[in-house]
Formats: structure tokens, C-alpha cells, sequence
């Protein structure tokens, strides 16, 4: 699910794609993806993308948070969940720095 996600997220241009390995660290997910949206706009046609991906996938039940207003939209489908920035809103945040990023994943999918 996690390179379906990331080619998805590469698709739509998403910018400064970042995968977070959460196994061993957190019960609530397997991972965590981080990415940057240009606009209002383009993080909230990134998030619907997304959304059609996982119906797709068969997780019908994914929690949203932050429609309409596309400053910071979760995405939480269980084994992951993905935050979608605008970029000053994610340097606010810096949630990357939370989860200690120097073992992450940092730009484009990761090709498997």
C-alpha cells in the first residue's frame, strides 16, 4: 500500500515526499507519509486522489481531517497515514523533526 500511495502522491506532483518507517516506534501505524501540496487547491485534489486510491484498495473506512480547508489534511488508513501540507503550514508543524526523519525515506517513490 505504501508504494501505491507514493507513486500516487509522485502522479500529482506532491512535493517533498517524505516516508516514515513506524514499525517498533508507534502502535498506531505502520508508517507515516509526509507530503507538500502547491496550494489550497492542489492539497485538497491530492487528498481526493488518495481517497479514490484507497476505496480502490478496498479501505473504504480511511479518516479524514481538514476539509475544506486544505492547510493540513489527514488521511488515516490504519497501517498508514498521511499528512498532506501546504508548505509553510508543514514547516510550522515540522512534524518530520517529531519522528526523528534521519532514517526516512526523503523525495520520489520508493521503486521496489
Amino acid at each position: 500500500m505504501e508504494q501505491a500511495i507514493l507513486a500516487k502522491l509522485d502522479d500529482d506532483k506532491a512535493q517533498d515526499i517524505v516516508l516514515i518507517d513506524l514499525r517498533g516506534k508507534s502502535p498506531m501505524s505502520d508508517a507515516m507519509i509526509v507530503a507538500s501540496g502547491r496550494s489550497h487547491r492542489h492539497v485538497g485534489a491530492i487528498a481526493d486522489h488518495l481517497l479514490r486510491l484507497f476505496k480502490e484498495l478496498g479501505l473504504g473506512k480511511v479518516k479524514v481531517e481538514g476539509l475544506p480547508h486544505c492547510d493540513w489534511v489527514l488521511l488515516d488508513a490504519g497501517d498508514v497515514i498521511v499528512h498532506l501540507f501546504r508548505p509553510e503550514v508543514r514547516t510550522f508543524y515540522n512534524i518530520e523533526k517529531i519522528w526523528a526523519v534521519d532514517s526516512a525515506h526523503r523525495g520520489g517513490p520508493v521503486r521496489g
